[in-house]
This record gives C-alpha cells, structure tokens and sequence, in this order.
C-alpha cells in the first residue's frame, strides 16, 4: 500500500531545516512548538525513519533526514506549481536579484533552471557586482533579492564559511608566495594580504583582474596562489593547498537580503536562492544555521521587511551593521 507524505507536514519539517530550529520555525508554519513537535513525530511515523537527533544543543538530521529535506523540497516545488496552474495563478512580472560572482558562477544555474521551470512566464533582472554595490541597489528597491558577502559577526549573516587557499601547494612553500587576486575591494584579498603580513611571509602580486573566471584560469595554470571558500573551490576544480602551508585564514559570512515582496514570484525565487545556498554554501550535518550573534538566521527577512518602502535604507544597513565587503 503507498505512503503518503502530507505536505503541511513537509512543509513544517523544510521550515525546521531552513531555519535551524524547532523554536524559530514556529513564526514561519504558525504552530505552537508542542503542535510542530507532535508534526515531526507524526513525520518520522508515515516515514518510519528517524529525522533529527539531538547532539548536544544542536538539532541534527540524520541521514533520512537529510534525503527526505531534498526530496520535500521537489514535492512541494511541484505541488505548489500544480495548485497554481489549476487555479489559474500563473507568476508573472519582473524580479530583480543581484549576487557577487561567488554565487553567480556557482549557485546561479541551479536557482535560474529551477525557477524558470517553475514560473516561465515571470521576468528576471540580473545583476552581478560586489557587495557594496548591491546593498546600495537593494536600498534603493533596485533589487529584490541581493545575494553577498559580509562580515561573519553581522546579525543577518544566513551562513558563515572558511576562507582557504586555492592552487599549487609547491608554490605555497616558495620563499616569495605568488598571488593571483580579484581587484580590490575585496574581502579575500584583503584577508590573505593581512594573513601574509602577519605571518612575516614575502608575497607578490603577479595577477589581479575584476574577473572571478580569470582568476581561476590563473590559478589553474600555475601562476600563484589565492584564497576564496570551498564553493569556488569545487566550482574551479582548483586544488587546497594543505593549512600547515601558508597562515591561517579567516571566515567569511554569506548574506542574503530580500523584501518582503508583494508578488509570488519575488517569494519563491528568494526561497530557491535560500535553498540553494544552505545545500552548497556549507556541508555540516547539523541543521544548526550559523549566525550572527543573536542567532538569527532569517534577520535577513526581518530588516527587509523595514527596508520595503526604500526609505531610510542605507541608515537601516549600517545601523543594523551590514558591512559589505567583496
């Protein structure tokens, strides 16, 4: 006999695994945490599977878990799709999203091929530039969803992640470390410059260019060393050079900023940008979102629902201490 998986339940489970809690992901099902508890046990009896396990104060899926949250994003990607066709609401209109190259060149073909196939009659913008540019486009209702990078201690950071070297790992023990690196501003070339400096290693720029594309052809033929996260590492096919090689690196945090959009479409794409972020961003298997210090990993949500008129915005960001930075 088949097994049906209801999908308020998956949705109470994905809201669970989106946002990193049992307590948090009540504001987003509107359940009480006793109602969501008694959901996921209800979950884990249809799928006779165990979902979460406790490790310590984190909240971890196991690995059923983890197959099920892949798996529930589809159904409801589909059902959410059929009930709109059935009842004649198809999305339209324009959505504008910005990222920085990070994310473009790895994150982007997923979000695009998943969204198109979902809503083919709404109208993307896209903008690719550095952080700072598209705080400034988000404040000003230029975009609707923007896609950076920040500091890992800002409050609406979604995900904090390792930077690491990139390239020839024979290079990294030369006694003049080459580096090939974005142009400045850049979080990343700020951060292996200071970590170089400290450490008392000699280092040259032999290649800097705007272009992420180029500065992976550049690695990958040799010419020096860089630093970026795990994302462009396996995005670049570009070796680590081992940690004991060069100095330590410091984090990087990935910021996610939408309004509260009056369309569908604007909800949805910003949803498949989140999703697409926590599944390649970071591989930890706990749920547990790493944040800023309040711990919040929809803060994102929250400031830009006091950004969505467009007034005050730069004076919101920066009181709320969203520093771009690459």
């Amino acid at each position: 006999m088949p097994i049906n998986l209801p999908t308020d339940l998956l949705r109470s489970f994905l809201a669970i695994v989106d946002t990193g809690s049992m307590m948090r992901a009540t504001d987003h099902v509107f359940l009480s945490p006793s109602a969501l508890s008694l959901q996921m046990k209800r979950l884990e009896e249809i799928a006779r599977r165990q979902l979460f396990q406790r490790s310590g104060r984190s909240l971890m899926l196991t690995p059923a878990g983890r197959e099920l949250a892949a798996v529930a994003r589809k159904m409801l990607d589909l059902n959410d799709a059929a009930v709109g066709s059935l009842l004649g609401e198809t999305l339209s209109g324009q959505v504008q999203i910005g990222m920085v190259q990070d994310f473009a060149e790895t994150l982007l073909p997923e979000i695009l091929r998943d969204f198109s196939a979902l809503h083919p009659q709404t109208q993307l913008r896209l903008q690719v530039a550095g952080s700072p540019e598209l705080v400034d486009a988000y404040s000003r209702s230029a975009l609707d969803i923007a896609l950076g990078l920040g500091r890992p201690s800002d409050p609406h950071v979604l995900q904090v992640a390792p930077m690491i070297w990139l390239g020839d790992a024979e290079l990294a023990e030369a006694e003049e470390v080459k580096l090939v690196l974005l142009e400045a501003p850049c979080v990343f070339r700020t951060a292996c410059l200071r970590a170089l400096q400290d450490a008392g290693r000699r280092f040259r720029i032999v290649l800097e260019t705007p272009s992420l594309s180029g500065m992976r052809a550049a690695v990958a033929a040799g010419l020096g060393v860089t630093c970026r996260t795990d994302l462009v590492a396996g995005w670049g096919g570009l070796p680590v050079v081992p940690p004991a090689r060069l100095p330590k690196l410091p984090e990087v945090g990935y910021v996610l900023l939408h309004s509260e959009d009056p369309t569908e479409a604007g909800r949805r794409l910003a949803e498949l940008t989140e999703g697409a972020l926590r599944r390649r961003g970071t591989s930890p298997p706990s749920i547990k979102a790493i944040t800023g210090s309040d711990g919040d990993s929809l803060g994102a949500r929250r400031l830009a629902k006091t950004l969505s008129a467009g007034k005050g915005a730069v004076e919101e960001i920066q009181r709320h201490k969203i520093r771009a930075v690459c």
